[in-house]
């Protein structure tokens, strides 16, 4: 079989699902790797490398047409569509239902589509899991960005001159990157605090060194999948009071909430935006779903009462070569578990709960 993986055509993304690494796991099964000349531009690795190792370096249109499994990060254009074979197996990152009409053309040439972002949150899938390594390549990476925009030291210095005290930092949201952001502001020497509508947060933000905030008697809201609920209007008045009090305190705000399905929670809004203190910075990972602070764009610093607010696209990008290593792991874990060594081919259990999840093969009204 030949695996083929092409360059995203968008100026945001740098990420790759192919390292060498992986490759030469992939020639060791007994695939065959196709790839587009210069696909190793964001790694700093020549096709020279590559091709020495076994790789096919052919042109764009030749690795769709010729390649039995493509690995994609973002879903095919309709271009792309028309230059693949009927049966070719997609692997990739496609949340099809922002992407009907694509998909919908894979599904009537009979591609197979296996989009690992909808995988279950079980112990089997972690070492596939494409949202978490890359959410967790965001929580650092938006720690190192609004550092570099604070005009102020971040550790407690002890000085001739006198004690500097450190800066504080506020993480909203304690999944996977608002855990990476603590653990990172702390190893920067930063006293942080967070907060979740996920009680069971408490104990993680705690072991990481940071201070849990939350409201009072509230009730876990947490689905059976581990992903945050949507909170009610009771919530989210008494949620208001508490912010209202911890973010003028504060001098870096993180923010990660996301709601799966759903437009972003609007957490911080022009009230809370006013109490907090100029030379303030919030970093907004939630942008690209909506935002969770007001005022947030899209690829854009925006500055409002002195307060800078950060909103780049596509964060784990910004670090491409580390992203990209954790993203071809995640793909080699999911393509050898289904890669029968006897037969040299993949065996599709549509039963598996993994698979049941992941294989989209009904069309999308």
């Amino acid at each position: 079989m030949i695996i083929g993986s092409i360059l995203e055509n968008d100026t945001y993304e740098r990420r790759t699902l192919l390292i060498p690494e992986t490759i030469k796991k992939f020639i060791q099964l007994g695939f065959n790797v196709n790839i587009e000349n210069n696909f190793g531009k964001s790694l700093n690795i020549k096709d020279e490398y590559f091709k020495n190792i076994g790789v096919n370096c052919i042109l764009r249109n030749e690795v769709l047409k010729l390649s039995d499994i493509i690995l994609k990060i973002n879903c095919p254009t309709l271009d792309e569509i028309s230059i693949l074979k009927e049966n070719t197996i997609l692997i990739g990152n496609f949340f099809p239902h922002l992407n009907k009409e694509a998909i919908n053309k894979l599904i009537n040439k009979k591609i197979k589509i296996f989009s690992l972002e909808l995988l279950p949150r079980i112990t089997r899938a972690q070492s596939m899991d494409i949202l978490s390594s890359q959410a967790n390549i965001a929580g650092y990476k938006a720690v190192i960005d609004s550092v570099y925009e604070f005009n102020k030291a971040v550790p407690m210095m002890m000085t001739a001159a006198g004690t500097i005290t450190p800066a504080k930092f506020f993480i909203i949201g304690a999944g996977v990157a608002g855990l990476q952001a603590i653990a990172t502001a702390r190893r920067l020497g930063g006293v942080v605090s967070a907060t979740d509508v996920r009680l069971a947060s408490k104990e993680q933000v705690e072991s990481l060194g940071g201070k849990f905030v939350f409201v009072e008697g509230s009730q876990n809201l947490e689905t059976a999948g581990g992903y945050a609920k949507e909170i009610g209007e009771d919530y989210k008045k008494k949620q208001e009071e508490l912010l209202k009090k911890t973010l003028a305190l504060q001098d870096i705000v993180i923010c990660t909430a996301l709601v799966p399905g759903k437009r972003a929670p609007r957490i911080i809004n022009e009230e809370m935006l006013g109490l907090m203190k100029r030379g303030s910075i919030i970093c907004d990972l939630a942008v690209e779903q909506g935002g969770n602070c007001v005022y947030s764009e899209i690829g854009k610093i925006v500055e409002k009462s002195g307060i800078k607010i950060l909103g780049y696209k596509n964060v784990p990008s910004r670090i491409s070569e580390t992203a990209s290593n954790l993203l071809s792991r995640n793909i080699y874990n999911f393509l050898s578990s289904i890669f029968d060594k006897q037969t040299k081919s993949l065996k599709i259990d549509e039963n598996d709960e993994i698979i049941k999840s992941i294989y989209v093969k009904d069309e999308l009204n």
